[in-house]
C-alpha cells in the first residue's frame, strides 16, 4: 500500500509533488485577498479599507474551526494509511465532515446575535462601524460554508490528491476575483458585496471536493452510517485539531491587539497595517504552503514507524524553506514602497506601510522554522510541542512581546513585535524538535 500511495524512494521529489498544489492553490487564494483588498481600496475610503480589516479575525476564526477538523483529521487518516487501516480512515473523515458542518451551523447563531458588541471588540467606530457591520453579517451567516472547506481541501491531499485539493481552493478564489469587481463596483454593494462574493467562491469549492470525493477518493467517506469514532480517536482529533485552531484564534487575538494598539495613531495606521498584512501574506502562504503540503507525507511515515526517512525528509524541508524565506524578505523590503503604492493612493499610507512592510518581512525566515516544526508536530500527533508552538509566535509570546515593545518604544515597538516574537518562536520550535525527534 505505502507504494500505492507515496513514493518513498525520492522523499525530495514526493514532498515537492505533494506540496507544489497547495503552493499553488494558496497563491490563488492570496491573488483573490490581494484582488479584494484592491478593489476595495480602489473605493478612495479609509473607513471602508479599515472596516473590512477589522474583520479579518472573524474569518481567521472559523478557519480555526475548520481546522480542528481539516488538520486533526488529516493528521490522524495519515498516520491511519500508513497503518493500512482503511476502515478507520472512512470513520474518521465522515466524522469530520458532519462535525464540520454541525460546528459552523452552531457559530452562526451567536455571531449574528452578538454582532454589535462584537464588532466594538474588534476596534470599530462610528467610521468604520458600517462598512465591517456589513461584511461581518454575510461572513457569519455563510459560517458552515467556510468551515466545511477546509475539510475536503486537507483531507484530499492525505490520499496524495494535492491537485484536486489545489483545483478546488483555487476555482473558488478565482470566481471570487471574478465577483468582486462587479459586486463591490458596479452593483454598488462594497463590503457587504466582498463578503457575498468570498461565500459564494467556498459554496463553489465545497460542491468540487463533494463530486471529486465521490469519483477519486478510494479511502475517504461522506456516508452518514460511517459518522463514528471512539475515544481515542476522538482525543487524536481534537488533541491535534484544537492546537491547529488555537493557532489561528490566537491570530485572531493578535490582529486585534495589533488594531488595539495603532488605533491611538489613527484609522491611517489600521488601513495601513491591513494591506501590509495581506502584501506579507505572500511570503506566508507559500511558506505554509510548502511546510503544510508535507503533512501527508510526515504523517504517513510516521504511522509507518520509518523514523530514518522522516528525519532525512526534515532535514531537505528546513533548508528549504529557510532558503526560500531568505529571498522573499528580501524582495519585500527592496519592494515595499512600490508594492504599497499599488494598493493605494495615499502617501501617508505609503510612507507607513513601507515601514510596517519592511519589520514584517524580517521575521519570516523565522516564521518558516516554525510552521515547519508544528506541521511535524500535528502530523505525528504529538500534542504538546503542538499546542506549545500554537500559542507561541502569534500568541502569548507574541502578547508579551508587543506589551514589553509598546511600553519601550511605543509606535516603532508595535511594529518590531512580530519580528522579535518569530525569532523566540523559532528558537523554542528547534528545541522542542532536538528533544523529541532527536531522540526518537
Amino acid at each position: 500500500m505505502q507504494q500505492s500511495v507515496f513514493d518513498l524512494e525520492r522523499l525530495p521529489r514526493t514532498y515537492l509533488k505533494l506540496s507544489l498544489p497547495v503552493v499553488l492553490g494558496m497563491v490563488v487564494t492570496l491573488v483573490y485577498n490581494l484582488a479584494d483588498t484592491y478593489f476595495i481600496a480602489r473605493t478612495g475610503s479609509t473607513d471602508l479599507v479599515a472596516g473590512v480589516s477589522l474583520c479579518s479575525p472573524v474569518f481567521t476564526g472559523l478557519m480555526a474551526f475548520g481546522n480542528i477538523y481539516g488538520q486533526g483529521g488529516s493528521s490522524l487518516i495519515s498516520r491511519m494509511l500508513g497503518r493500512d487501516d482503511r476502515d478507520g480512515t472512512a470513520r474518521v473523515s465522515a466524522f469530520c465532515f458532519y462535525a464540520a458542518i454541525a460546528t459552523g451551523l452552531v457559530l452562526a447563531v451567536p455571531l449574528l446575535l452578538f454582532r454589535r458588541p462584537m464588532l466594538g471588540l474588534l476596534g470599530a467606530d462610528s467610521g468604520t462601524l458600517p462598512y465591517a457591520s456589513q461584511y461581518f453579517t454575510v461572513l457569519a451567516a455563510g459560517a458552515p460554508i467556510v468551515i466545511l472547506s477546509f475539510i475536503h481541501s486537507n483531507l484530499l491531499r492525505c490520499e496524495g490528491m494535492s491537485a484536486l485539493s489545489m483545483c478546488g481552493t483555487a476555482g473558488g478564489a478565482l470566481l471570487n476575483i471574478v465577483l468582486d469587481p462587479i459586486l463591490i463596483s458596479v452593483a454598488g454593494w462594497g463590503a457587504r458585496g466582498a463578503a457575498i462574493a468570498t461565500v459564494i467562491g467556498y459554496v463553489a469549492s465545497d460542491l468540487f471536493f463533494l463530486i471529486m470525493l465521490g469519483r477519486r477518493s478510494r479511502y475517504l467517506s461522506v456516508a452518514l452510517k460511517n459518522c463514528r469514532v471512539d475515544g481515542g480517536e476522538l482525543r487524536q482529533i481534537f488533541g491535534i485539531g484544537v492546537t491547529a485552531a488555537i493557532a489561528n484564534l490566537a491570530q485572531s487575538l493578535c490582529l486585534v491587539l495589533v488594531n488595539k494598539f495603532l488605533l491611538p495613531y489613527g484609522s491611517d495606521k489600521i488601513a495601513a497595517m491591513g494591506i501590509v498584512l495581506k502584501i506579507n501574506m505572500i511570503a506566508q502562504l507559500i511558506l505554509t504552503g510548502f511546510a503544510f503540503g508535507g503533512v501527508p507525507l510526515f504523517g504517513f511515515l510516521y504511522g509507518a514507524g520509518d523514523r530514518a526517512r522522516l528525519k532525512k525528509l526534515i532535514g531537505f524541508c528546513l533548508t528549504f524553506l529557510c532558503a526560500l524565506a531568505l529571498l522573499f524578505s528580501a524582495v519585500l523590503m527592496a519592494a515595499a514602497p512600490r508594492l504599497m503604492a499599488a494598493f493605494i493612493d495615499v502617501p501617508s499610507i505609503v510612507s507607513d506601510g513601507t515601514v510596517m512592510l519592511r519589520w514584517q518581512a524580517a521575521g519570516n525566515v523565522f516564521a518558516a522554522v516554525v510552521l515547519l516544526m508544528t506541521c511535524l508536530f500535528q502530523a505525528s500527533g504529538r500534542v504538546g510541542p503542538s499546542l506549545a508552538l500554537s500559542v507561541s509566535r502569534q500568541g502569548m509570546v507574541f502578547i508579551a512581546v508587543l506589551a514589553v515593545a509598546t511600553a519601550a518604544a511605543g509606535y516603532n515597538g508595535v511594529l518590531a513585535s512580530q519580528a522579535i516574537a518569530d525569532l523566540l518562536s523559532a528558537l523554542l520550535a528547534l528545541g522542542l524538535y532536538a528533544a523529541v525527534f532527536r531522540k526518537a
